[in-house]
């Protein structure tokens, strides 16, 4: 394998090639969420039709995402990056074409291969362009933040485009950026060289097929529920898969995710770590974003600049992260940023028919907003902490793959949860207290991230600290066992 470039001639377009990528794919995941009433009248769709919609797109990115990492690393991160952003933007293209359900369900899974490329690649491209120490701490610091602002500033985009254009406008707008991206990168990102060997085809059909079951198992109980026959079925056929895949994985001569990356007791909590946060932060999206619009009256442009005091407060708190990451460990910031996001996630939980959008809504998602600026970041770094450079691409698939799997069985737990309150009231006195309960059930899972950061990530960070050298602001490679 060729050697990892350590330094950058252009580094400043670097980064901005990849985050504007890594952002448009995180873009389509939350602002299809406030576009979601026009679209179904457009395409005159029904509420199971309406869901797939999101799904589709979600199980795909979930289920081939170590296979998208794995790509990278052994046909080269740039030239697979490429790909996949043609394969995305044409997609985009086609959905705002769409002119049925059918072809927008199709286009937005379609988008999810070309996600589930571009996602591993873009983090294993800036650990490969950037050396560690300063700079590479404060590039990983700004592409973890990508990860929250791209998330709520989608709300408000799809919200704003929903009403003053068209649904369709949310995808047509990945157009341009996907093909200004795909002219720039063969321009400035250096391609990393292949890996040689054999492809682990067991492993990557059972890791697919595998999250995809167990993908489409959580999904399915947005509408049948966890006893479903096909729930059940689907969720027993993911987990003896991911069962299979583990048992192959440890004999496979070049694994598609190398079981060494769990020997890491930062990495391996900040993978659980980052799975029970974004469990959490998808359930607040889905449901605030409904109780906006069915409880306080909002329209769709209303409801998207509702969540601008998190995203405001989200991307200043982010942009002073790089420095306090060279100042402190970074588990300080993380349990302070989820300790942020649990107190405005019980706050918002009480909100109710009357209450106020000042104090019942903008308030919470304040310290929300501060929670997400701390936290993405260091969730981020932990993950590929360490991590040798023929894994990079492993261990960026392994983020990607957590936060996606946490997305899917958190809105599922987060709907089960809505469903079990009885229907009693009015319409929105109904939907508030399914909110509350879906809020109160995010709570409970950033506690357990929270206890997860304190008992996993904390104790090894201090560790690693009292033995790093002066003036490294990344967290200390920890010792790999061998191989």
């Amino acid at each position: 394998m060729k050697p990892e470039p350590t330094t950058t001639a252009r580094p400043a377009a670097i980064l901005a090639i990849i985050l504007a990528s890594y952002f448009m794919i995180l873009l389509d995941n939350s602002v299809i969420f406030t576009a979601l009433p026009s679209l179904q009248e457009d395409l005159r769709l029904s509420a199971g039709e309406l869901s797939w919609v999101q799904d589709a797109y979600t199980l795909v990115f979930g289920g081939l995402l170590l296979l998208g990492a794995r790509a990278g690393d052994l046909l080269g991160r740039r030239r697979v990056f490429v790909f996949g952003l043609v394969v995305f933007s044409i997609a985009s293209l086609l959905i705002g074409l769409a002119p049925a359900g059918w072809w927008a369900i199709a286009g937005r899974a379609v988008q999810g291969i070309g996600a589930a490329i571009v996602a591993p690649a873009s983090l294993s491209l800036l650990t490969a362009s950037f050396p560690e120490g300063r700079e590479r701490t404060r590039a990983v610091a700004l592409y973890g933040a990508t990860a929250g602002i791209g998330a709520s500033l989608g709300l408000v985009i799809g919200g704003a485009l929903a009403h003053w254009i068209s649904w369709r406008a949310g995808f047509f707008v990945n157009v341009p950026i996907g093909a200004a991206m795909i002219t720039l990168a063969p321009r400035f990102l250096t391609e990393t060289g292949r890996a040689r060997g054999r492809f682990d085809v067991l492993g990557a059909v059972s890791a697919t097929f595998g999250v995809g079951a167990l993908v489409f198992g959580i999904i399915n109980t947005t509408d049948a529920g966890w006893t479903s026959p096909v729930t059940i079925t689907a969720v027993s056929a993911g987990v003896v898969l991911l069962i299979a895949f583990v048992r192959i994985e440890r004999t496979a001569p070049q694994p598609i995710m190398p079981l060494r990356l769990f020997a890491s007791r930062r990495r391996t909590g900040a993978y659980l770590a980052r799975f029970l946060y974004l469990g959490a932060m998808i359930g607040f999206f889905f449901f605030t974003t409904q109780f906006l619009q069915e409880v306080l009256g909002f329209d769709p442009l209303q409801a998207g600049i509702g969540f601008l005091p998190m995203t405001a407060v989200n991307f200043a708190v982010a942009m002073g992260i790089p420095r306090l990451l060279g100042r402190m460990p970074g588990s300080v910031p993380l349990l302070a940023g989820i300790l942020l996001t649990l107190t405005g996630m019980v706050w918002l939980s009480r909100a109710g028919v009357d209450s106020a959008y000042l104090t019942g809504v903008a308030l919470p998602m304040i310290l929300i907003g501060a929670g997400q600026g701390l936290a993405f970041a260091p969730l981020t770094s932990f993950g590929i902490v360490g991590a040798p450079a023929s894994d990079a691409g492993a261990a960026s698939g392994l983020v990607n793959t957590f936060h996606q799997i946490g997305t899917c069985l958190g809105l599922g737990i987060a709907v089960a949860a809505a469903a079990t309150v009885p229907t009693s009231g009015s319409a929105a006195a109904h939907l508030a207290a399914q909110v509350s309960a879906a809020l109160t059930t995010g709570s409970v899972l950033l506690l357990l991230a929270l206890a997860v950061t304190a008992t996993l990530i904390l104790p090894a960070d201090l560790a690693s600290r009292r033995t790093r050298t002066p003036r490294t602001a990344l967290p200390a490679p920890e010792a790999e066992p061998a191989r």
